[in-house]
């Protein structure tokens, strides 16, 4: 009985999951419910200056050498990039994303990311945690692992993507993909 009632919540979340509809993502905020599940997807811009929002704490052991899109093997890099709604740096800002990475790729161009993204939104506030492998130069998914509170229980993915790597400041357009839970009830429309 217990597999039986296992296999019908198992049929139903599958379900679930298979009825969202993909949507396109801009700095705007999209909310949509379907059949009770939540989710919001919009874009961001992440600014990181060089020894002002960003620092190389341990520099790595092999490879390139320091440069706007590379660090050498084993670097330990952390972050506090501040989060806007356009690439423009004097956009209004939204957010604030703090981490770290370690270069995982010997090219210097791979790292291991983990980030905590505090968002200060229209309609929602709280952070979202991210973990995954970010490619420096190339789009990269991270997982959502987590988020507080407008986003607590939340789910999805979050896309970076480089759009600015020349200057001091280099740009990254961040794209939110978040899905609420239905048993995610503290959520706010």
């Amino acid at each position: 009985m217990a597999l039986s009632l296992q296999n019908r919540v198992l049929t139903v979340l599958l379900f679930a999951l298979l009825s969202f509809k993909a949507t396109s993502s801009s700095h705007h905020h999209h909310h949509h419910h379907h059949q009770g599940l939540k989710s919001l997807h919009f874009s961001l811009f992440q600014h990181e200056t060089i020894n002002r929002t960003g620092y190389i704490i341990v520099k790595g052991v092999a490879g390139p050498g320091v440069s706007q899109t590379t660090t050498p093997f084993g670097t330990l890099f952390a972050f506090q990039d501040p989060m806007t709604v356009t690439a423009n740096r004097t956009s209004k800002l939204v957010g604030i994303a703090e981490g770290t990475s370690i270069t995982s790729g010997l090219d210097g161009l791979r790292s291991i990311s983990i980030a905590k993204i505090t968002l200060r939104l229209k309609n929602h506030s709280g952070s979202v945690s991210i973990v995954g492998g970010t490619h420096n130069i190339k789009p990269s998914d991270h997982p959502v692992v987590g988020g507080t509170g407008d986003f607590l229980f939340v789910q999805g993915y979050v896309t970076s993507s480089p759009v600015n790597l020349k200057g001091l400041t280099v740009t990254y357009k961040i794209e939110f993909h978040l899905y609420w839970p239905p048993y995610a009830t503290h959520t706010s429309s």
